[in-house]
């Protein structure tokens, strides 16, 4: 049975790599069906709001702005040594891994400045909006406060990481906003956060 410290850093060890697996395969976009277009990592990206609200609200929110800030430090980390190694100088019978390499993991400054902006907007905003409904609904209806912060942060990083990222090589840039924040209340809107809360109180 883990205790309550090795819990947080179970979720925060989570949420970092959740963050860092999203970068890395944003820049592949998705169509799902017709008219949904999505970068890939929309789905893994939505896990970080939970684990969050997780924290919040069994750890408190200076805790959850903690969790925050350990993901920024680690998105800015695995961006730095994925440029490490794109800059290593590959064996000359491995050009093709480098070029493959550069196509998977070569990550551009525009994606690196859209996804830190919308994280650190988004997330912020999660917290404050779910601490808010924590005192207002004194400590009850986790439910409602959980999909109400998560839906309302989640339209601003939609809709910040899409028009920094996408504006100008993407037609019709608002089907993506749109597309991605449905996918992502699809996914989150059936809240398995009463699945993984931890039952303490912070």
């Amino acid at each position: 049975m883990m205790s309550k410290d090795q819990k947080l850093i179970l979720l925060n060890v989570i949420f970092a790599s959740s963050l860092v697996v999203a970068n890395v395969i944003a820049g592949k976009i998705v169509m799902l069906g017709e008219n949904l277009t999505i970068p890939a990592a929309v789905v893994v990206y939505a896990v970080t709001f939970l684990i969050t609200d997780i924290v919040h609200e069994n750890y408190g929110r200076e805790q959850a702005k903690q969790t925050i800030i350990f993901g920024f430090i680690a998105q800015i980390f695995a961006s730095v040594m994925i440029l490490f190694g794109q800059m290593l100088p590959a064996a000359p019978f491995a050009q093709e891994s480098q070029q493959a390499y550069e196509t998977l993991l070569g990550q551009n400054a525009r994606f690196v400045i859209a996804s830190l902006a919308a994280y650190l907007t988004s997330q912020y905003l999660d917290v404050v909006i779910f601490s808010k409904l924590k005192k207002l609904t004194n400590t009850r209806h986790k439910w409602l406060r959980n999909n109400i912060s998560t839906a309302s942060s989640q339209l601003i990083d939609t809709t910040v990481f899409i028009t920094i990222a996408f504006i100008g090589s993407v037609p019709n840039i608002w089907i993506m906003i749109l597309s991605q924040y449905v996918i992502k209340i699809r996914y989150c809107g059936l809240r398995y956060t009463d699945f993984l809360f931890i039952n303490e109180k912070a």
